[in-house]
Formats: C-alpha cells, structure tokens, sequence
C-alpha cells in the first residue's frame, strides 16, 4: 500500500515515515526540499508544498492513504490548503486521510480552536474515510522552552509551578496517526492524545531530571519573567502570551489525561521520564 506523508520532515512525520517503512508500507514523503530531508533512503521523496495547490499535480497518482498536516506554513489558510488537498485525493481514489488536529478542538477555548475545526471540517464533508488526531501538548516543545537553561545551569524556570500539564511524546502522538492510517476501526473518530500524568511544571522537572539521571532545579517566574525568557528563547510575543495564556486556563482549569492513546494503541502512553531519556543528547 502506498501512502503519503505530509510533513514528512517534521517532528512527528518522520517518526510517521519510520513506522510505515517498518510496517512494511511504500512511503511518499512531501516536502519542499528533498535535498535536505534527510529521510531513509526506503521512502520515496518528492517536493510539493501544501500551501502551492500547484505542486501536487500528480503526487496523489497511486496513493491509497494519507496523513495531512495543513496550515503549518500559512495557518490563515488552513481549510483552503485542506480543500485544496482532500478534492484532488478523492478523485485519485484516496480512501483514507489522517489529519492533524488539537484537542483544542475538543476543549473549544475561544481563539484556539476555529481554525483546526474549518480544516475537520473540509476534510469530513470531503466524501474520504477520515480520523482527525488531537494532540495536546508536545513533550518536544520543552527543548524549546527549557533546553537551554537545562543544558546550561541544570534549572528549569516556569510561571504557574503548581499548574498542571500533560505533555505527550512525539512518538506516541506518531504511532497512533499509523494505527489510524493501517488499521480498521478508527474511520470517522476523533482522537484526543495526552502523556499518561497529569505533572505541575515542578513534578515535570523533577520528572525530566530522571529521565537525564541528575536532578534539575526549579525557579518560579512571574508572568511578565516568563513572556521575557520565551522571547529571548525565540519565541514571538504573540506566541509567549499564546503559551502563558494557556498556562493560566490550566492553572485554573486542569486539563485530564485522556485515555485515547492507551485505546488505540493498547499500551499506556509513554512518560515524560522515557521522553527525557530519549532526549537526553538535546537536553545534555
């Protein structure tokens, strides 16, 4: 079976290419530069951008399954990148699309959401077999957030200490878009996909620091400390707020672990612990 993987180069898609290639799959992976994607020599790369309907003439030819991440490059237009997509893969005979979501969607916080739900939206009415695929927050956004003073002093600096997260692995966000993609019985549902724990952010840096075998310190940051440090981390302020703001909600309305990963997969969804130790060489 052929199948193509959109965002083949990022954090979650080539863990997707991966899967499917020791599944046994023929792989086509989308990126803009396949010069630079540096994926197994096993799947086939070709260039298309999502958000450039014109590159895909042709690239849905064969293609049985896919696994679409839109609104990445130009998140303004996510549901016409969609349409865009899922038109030209029903007419190609594409009977099953994967789609990248969030649990905002199932959490419908005002000014989070919208834009994922017009893309489930596109892709439900598109006549294809569909799972959307709800992640929640991505474990790997800590290298981002708290890499460098892990890396540098060993501390982890945070607003909102007490408030409650539930950080998911990568690979387990991966593994189930490829149960999805594979296996019968997720057509039409919509998973939302946490970690296992429910962590304060001083329990994720206890809970890290064993993952790295040595205990990391942790430093409260008032609100206006923590915008500072993402900015200077690179993160947009637009973007900084976007995450404090978050931080609050859960602070005052703790999110759940779902269960929904532990469904599809069988197994319990892996720790922030085993994330760390996985990413122990960008955390060192």
């Amino acid at each position: 079976m052929r199948i193509l993987v959109t965002g083949a180069t990022g954090v979650v898609g080539r863990i997707v290419v991966d899967r499917l290639l020791e599944a046994g799959q023929q792989v086509r992976a989308l990126t803009r530069n396949p010069a630079a994607a540096g994926l197994p020599d096993a799947a086939e790369v070709v260039a298309g951008d999502l958000t450039v309907p014109s590159t895909l003439a042709g690239l849905l030819d064969g293609v049985e399954r896919a696994y679409l991440l839109p609104g990445v490059l130009d998140p303004d237009r996510a549901a016409e990148q969609a349409q865009s997509f899922v038109k030209p893969a029903a007419e190609a005979g594409v009977d099953r699309v994967v789609d990248m979501s969030t649990s905002a969607v199932t959490e419908r916080r005002p000014g989070s959401y919208e834009m994922f739900l017009e893309v489930e939206q596109v892709i439900e009415a598109s006549g294809l077999g569909w799972t959307h695929v709800r992640p929640g927050e991505f474990a790997v956004n800590k290298l981002d957030m708290w890499g460098e003073s892990i890396r540098a002093e060993g501390v982890v600096r945070s607003a909102f200490p007490d408030a409650l997260g539930v950080p998911i692995h990568e690979a387990d966000i991966a593994e189930v878009i490829v149960a999805a993609l594979l296996e019968d019985g997720h057509q039409g549902r919509a998973y939302s996909l946490t970690g296992p724990q429910a962590l304060s952010h001083r329990r994720q840096a206890e809970a890290i620091g064993e993952g790295l075998g040595r205990r990391l310190r942790f430093e409260a940051l008032t609100y206006g400390q923590a915008r500072a440090a993402y900015i200077r981390a690179g993160f947009p302020g637009g973007s900084a707020e976007y995450i404090l703001g978050y931080q609050a909600e859960y602070a005052e309305e703790p999110p759940q672990v779902s269960p929904d990963v532990e469904k599809v997969l069988g197994r319990p969804g892996r720790t922030l612990s085993r994330w760390a130790a996985d990413h122990a060489a960008d955390l060192t």
